[in-house]
């Protein structure tokens, strides 16, 4: 049983979208992480992404780049960001989610990430450097017990959409647009356009947007075509503008899960 996915669903049974929220594992501040991972799930998200640095992190867009850069030299790498999200499961029995890309994954070694992840209560993992054709050799039976959640874009073919929503678990991470983190979106009507034609090809998995989604009206104008939304490079950079209670960005959170249920 997919734990990421009945929570999604128990959320849709009461007309309620979930709000997943991505965060730099160990940014702004390494000490002070878990207290502001905890105060984001109790500001309204359902669920955390916790991104794990790397130094070529290929579909990130500036904000998170520099985030990653700053964790990096934070000390943050993987085996530190287990001891996080091991803190994290202690103050919360939401779902907890990884995301990261492939080499560091090998570098630590398939089994032993699999094994730590479990360990320290992650419930699923993003790797969006892994093509659906590589899926089978990367995973192998690795991740038994984890949700592997795949991504599809706006330029992913009817017939690739319906193999990658057949091999995902945990939901259907739909990027609205082609590109990197943090861009802009050019016409909305598009993006609603892909999403509708994902639902009506994708029958396994719930669907949550992600990428260019950065404030209330934007989760607005997302909610009714889609089991909820993932932001992120807007939450990083305000924690970048932010002071230390984090108090705009938590506005910021409370604002997206009220333009979900508005």
């Amino acid at each position: 049983m997919s734990i990421i996915a009945d929570y999604i669903s128990q959320k849709s049974k009461t007309n309620e979208k979930a709000l997943s929220v991505f965060l730099t594992a160990g940014f702004p501040n390494k000490d002070s992480f878990v207290d502001l991972a905890i105060k984001i799930l109790d500001s309204g998200a359902d669920m955390l992404e916790i991104g794990f640095p790397f130094s070529d992190p290929l579909a990130d867009g500036p904000v998170i780049q520099h985030s990653s850069q700053i964790a990096i030299e934070n000390g943050i790498n993987l085996k530190e960001t287990f001891n996080l999200v091991r803190k994290i499961r202690e103050g919360t029995e939401k779902p907890l989610i990884m995301m990261g890309y492939a080499n560091p994954v090998l570098s630590y070694g398939m089994n032993k990430f699999a094994n730590d992840a479990k360990s320290a209560g992650v419930n699923g993992v993003i790797i969006p450097d892994v093509p659906i054709e590589e899926y089978d050799n990367f995973f192998n039976g690795h991740f038994v017990g984890l949700d592997t959640i795949l991504l599809i874009t706006p330029t992913t073919s009817n017939d690739r959409i319906k193999a990658i929503d057949e091999k995902s678990s945990g939901f259907l991470y739909c990027v609205s647009v082609s590109g990197t983190t943090g861009a802009q979106q050019k016409g909305k009507s598009a993006s609603l356009d892909f999403i509708k034609r994902t639902n009506l090809i994708a029958k396994k998995n719930n669907t949550l947007v992600g990428f260019g989604i950065s404030n209330e009206n934007d989760a607005r104008a997302f909610a009714p075509y889609c089991q909820g939304i993932i932001v992120g490079s807007a939450v990083i950079k305000s924690l970048m503008n932010d002071d230390k209670s984090y108090s705009n960005t938590l506005k910021l959170i409370a604002a997206l899960k009220k333009g979900l249920s508005s």
